[in-house]
Parts: C-alpha cells; structure tokens; sequence
C-alpha cells in the first residue's frame, strides 16, 4: 500500500463533487481516477477537479490499478452491488450512507470485506470531525448531568422532483434513507446502544417515498431520542442533548464546519422553583473545535489512517448493521417497500 491512498470516484453526482472538492485539503490521499456509465460525465468531473483518468464504465474504475480505494457515490440501491465488485478487486471502499437498502445487504457487503481483507467504511462524515468526539467527552463527563432527551432534525425542502433520485422508490430514495440515517446514526451514538422500542410516522409523496418521518427511538438507559427528516419541511437542523442539569446545543451536527462550535447550557428554572424566570439570561458557554481542513478532507484522511495504520474503522460494521436494522423497522412501520 502506498503512503498516500490513491482514490478512484465512482459516480458524478452532487456528493460525489463535495468529496472531491473537499479533497484538495486531504493530507494522506490523492485523487487518481473517476468512472461514470458516461465517459463525458466522467471527464466533466475529472476536468473540474484536476484528475487525470475518466474512465466510461463502473467496471473500468474498478479494475483500474492505479487506485488503492474507492468512494461509492452512487444512488442507494447500487451501493451493495458495487461495494462488493470494488472489494473483490482488492480496493478499500468508503461508502455513502446508507451503507446498504436494509441490513441484509449490509451484511454481505462486511463479509466481503473481511474475505478480501479491505476495509469498509459507511460514510457518515461529520463522525471524523473532532466536534463529535468533543460533544460525546462533554456529555460523558457530566456537563448536562444526566442525558435523558435526544432531539434532531434533519430537513429541507427541495423543489426538484422530476429526475431526482431521491425521490426514486426502487432507488433507495425518500427522506429516511436520505437525511434520516444522520439522526438515528446520531441518537445511537450519543446514547451508546441499539434502541429497545421504535415508533414512526410518516407522510408520503406521491412518488411513493417517504416525504416526511418524525420517530421515538427508546434506549436501554432510558435515554428517548425523537427525530424528524424530511424532502419538503423546513427546520433549523440542530441537535439537542438534554439533561437534568443543562443541555447542548449542536447548530451543524450533520456538516460540520472546519471550525465547529457546540454549545452547553441551562436554563433558568421556573420562578416558584427559586428561579428568576425572565430576569436574566441562561447561562451559555460556547466551545469552539477546530479540524484543521475540510470536512471531506478530514474524513478521507481517517479513512486512510485506518488503511495505513489498521486502526478501526470510525463507523464500525456493528455500528452500520445497527443503523440498517432501525432504518428497515422504520421502512416497516411506515410501508416503505423498495422492492
């Protein structure tokens, strides 16, 4: 293996032009190559961002051996497919989120990748930022006190239908699958555990996705995380930990800046508590952590760290088998079918 990780793109799309953009701050890999069914998309993405080989098919980037990994930013139902050829090959994959269209994908795309001795990663970026592992010190060591409460949203409106994967059924598409995978991605990690009782409800588009899911995720702790995603909903997308003695506030936990902030607070209790309910501000400390690059960068860097170094994967197989378990009980509930 190289000292810097050579990466092949595969896919042309919005997210796929992020991470490459992103990529020019990465210290450990290089971008060498990016395949598209389009030779003249390919080209068009390799001539925006300086790379030099375009190649016309998925199963050319695959085969190319002047990369080391691959990052998979393709719609949702080719992610397992893909993964898998990219494993065979002998590359690392890096993969968007979600990993897989349920947890039986997801598990064969781990047990590939443990045949061919390649790491897989799901790609939930705003894990490799050191905000996240600050918020997660911060609640450990008690600045709320006791965590009890979990509150996100993860919510846009976009005006676009026709042509958009997102709302595709037997893509993989719809809000859950979309922005909804953040949220329970985050509600797992904050409480430390899988949830033992999930209620959802959701408002479908006329596409047949999910157009809007708000859902109760309850933990073993006692720990209850709501959430709300949506395709056609506006929200300010911050987090909330509550806890007994104060809460934290996250105002970007999905795409955290370079220099990110979060939040601790209390609020004044009420004034027949000995309160002084609207007599002076609740308290607020801001802290202020700092990732040196792009968010992009910073995640395609720990990837390759765990390549270069056989460190463990910041998203865990564990980790990505539990959010696919949750997202296909909330598919349940809701009837969302991708078959």
């Amino acid at each position: 293996m190289t000292a810097t990780l050579r990466w092949g793109i595969l896919g042309t799309g919005n997210i796929a032009g992020q991470f490459c953009a992103g990529m020019k701050n990465a210290r450990h890999g290089v971008l060498a190559a990016v395949g598209s069914r389009s030779e003249s998309s390919a080209r068009a993405l390799a001539k925006r961002h300086r790379i030099t080989v375009a190649h016309g098919s998925y199963e050319a980037l695959i085969a190319d051996g002047g990369i080391d990994a691959v990052y998979i930013a393709l719609p949702n139902s080719l992610h397992c497919q893909w993964t898998i050829e990219a494993l065979r090959a002998g590359k690392h994959v890096l993969c968007e989120k979600p990993l897989a269209m349920s947890a039986a994908e997801a598990e064969r795309m781990f047990d590939e990748s443990r045949k061919a001795g390649r790491v897989l990663m799901e790609a939930f970026m705003y894990r490799c930022h050191p905000a996240t592992a600050a918020v997660l010190q911060a609640v450990g060591g008690g600045a709320i006190g006791r965590l009890h409460l979990v509150r996100t949203s993860f919510c846009f409106r976009t005006r676009r239908i026709d042509g958009n994967v997102r709302f595709v059924r037997q893509l993989g598409g719809g809000a859950l699958m979309d922005v909804g995978c953040y949220c329970i991605n985050f509600a797992r990690l904050i409480a430390g555990s899988e949830p033992q009782s999930i209620s959802a409800a959701a408002q479908m588009h006329a596409s047949g996705v999910d157009e809007l899911v708000a859902a109760t995720l309850a933990f073993p702790s006692g720990v209850i995380s709501q959430f709300t995603c949506s395709l056609g909903v506006q929200a300010d997308n911050t987090a909330y930990l509550c806890g007994d003695e104060g809460f934290i506030e996250i105002p970007m936990p999905w795409k955290p800046r370079p220099r990110a902030k979060f939040i601790v607070a209390q609020g004044i209790p009420p004034k027949m508590d000995g309160g002084k309910s609207g007599r002076s501000a609740p308290r607020r400390e801001i802290h202020w952590v700092d990732a040196q690059a792009e968010l992009y960068a910073v995640e395609a860097d720990d990837f390759a760290n765990s390549v270069r170094s056989g460190w463990p994967a910041r998203v865990s197989r564990e980790d990505s088998l539990g959010n696919m378990r949750v997202l296909d009980e909330i598919r349940r509930q809701i009837g969302l079918n991708f078959e």
